[in-house]
């Protein structure tokens, strides 16, 4: 007995070393594609030029944005010529130009400076972060990829009025929001967003500006934002996205949902929940708005790859864990029932539930958070319910 004891350890080590090793050569090769993709902000690897075009769909964006540059330049010489016309590639999505059109001087030293800021915000705006995000976790392709919130989309439908602050929104405003919420800037070193007028707004608002080149005014473009996703009759289950996840996810996230850091400690892959992750009053806390975008957008490099039911379930499983609290819960002293009576009374995730013997919402002071972690990470081959 103890012989064959011996040998099944043997064998549940060698097996554990051996996706070990699987997992690891995945990570790495989900590095490199993202890198090349510029899917997730990787320090300098993010923010090199993009390649000749290499695919039909390549060539066809490029030529695109050539007719765009040789009607304004029939334009400027006859006033009487036909206007540009929008670049759209084949997809029917708009084309925003290549980096290596980045114009020279003082407009081109901002647009870079806001490409940089957008891919490595810890690093470029450290002093306003609170966490261990980058805006391109939430905007594939360094803000250009339709289908997740690209930035050629957003530019042209502001000032607009938003009804999570009830108010009339410039860019601006749309920027502190984005570091207030998905940044949570209330943890950051100064305690909050860029105030009003801060150079990494001008910045932003630049890189933004340039990637809408040739993009109408007003228009609610196609890709714009994250595609919607009608819900089933199953409608999310968080306990069923667990094993979506753990089978889909966890190799690029953890199994804990901490992610992955290179060897320097840089972010490669985002953390999903925890106190490194978006606060509960971020978007993407919405189950049906993480659905959308991990439906459109992941697994990485498989766009499309889960079914709707899927994507939906993943999304609830993602956040019903305990994440930083909105920052309007603690600047209005109001209580995890009041906020959500206020702000989350709208069924479309879990903020203020309990689950997993704890109330979602509250701060990580009033968590163990450690022994959390330790009792609620997943194992490869977890089937718990």
């Amino acid at each position: 007995m103890n012989r064959q004891t011996d040998q099944s350890h043997q064998l549940s080590t060698l097996a554990r070393f051996a996706l070990a090793l699987a997992g690891a050569a995945l990570l790495l090769g989900a590095g490199f594609f993202a890198a090349k993709h510029q899917i997730w902000p990787f320090g300098a690897l993010g923010e090199t030029p993009e390649k000749a075009p290499t695919t039909q769909a390549d060539q066809s964006a490029r030529d695109a944005r050539a007719q765009l540059e040789e009607a304004r330049k029939t334009l400027e010489k006859d006033p009487d010529s036909a206007f540009p016309e929008v670049p759209v590639g084949s997809d029917n999505h708009f084309v925003p130009p290549s980096d290596e059109k980045i114009p020279d001087g003082k407009m081109g030293e901002a647009i870079r400076r806001g490409r940089s800021v957008f891919v490595n915000t810890g690093t470029r705006a450290a002093e306003f972060v609170g966490n261990d995000l980058a805006c391109a976790n939430c905007h594939l392709g360094a803000g250009r990829r339709a289908g997740s919130a690209p930035l050629w989309g957003a530019w042209g439908v502001y000032p607009k009025y938003r009804g999570k602050n009830d108010m009339v929104n410039t860019m601006e405003d749309r920027l502190k929001g984005c570091f207030t919420y998905s940044m949570n800037a209330r943890q950051s070193p100064s305690g909050g967003p860029p105030p009003d007028n801060h150079p990494i707004y001008k910045d932003l608002q630049s890189y933004m500006f340039w990637l809408a080149d040739g993009a109408p005014v007003g228009q609610k473009l196609p890709g714009r934002s994250y595609p919607e996703l009608k819900r089933s009759d199953q409608g999310f289950d968080y306990l069923r996205g667990q094993r979506v996840y753990r089978d889909n996810c966890a190799v690029c996230h953890g199994l804990d949902g901490q992610g992955h850091k290179d060897l320097n400690g840089r972010q490669i892959f985002p953390p999903l929940w925890g106190p490194g992750s978006y606060n509960w009053g971020a978007g993407m806390h919405r189950v049906p708005t993480a659905a959308a975008f991990i439906k459109a957008n992941m697994p990485l490099g498989k766009r499309n790859y889960l079914s709707d039911q899927e994507a939906w379930d993943v999304a609830a499983f993602i956040n019903s864990f305990p994440r930083p609290p909105d920052p309007r819960q603690v600047e209005e002293g109001l209580t995890v029932d009041e906020t959500k009576a206020k702000y989350h009374d709208d069924k479309k995730g879990y903020y203020g539930h309990h689950l997993r013997d704890t109330h979602l919402g509250v701060a990580f002071d009033e968590i163990d958070w450690s022994a959390f972690q330790a009792q609620h990470a997943l194992t490869l081959d977890d089937d718990r319910r």
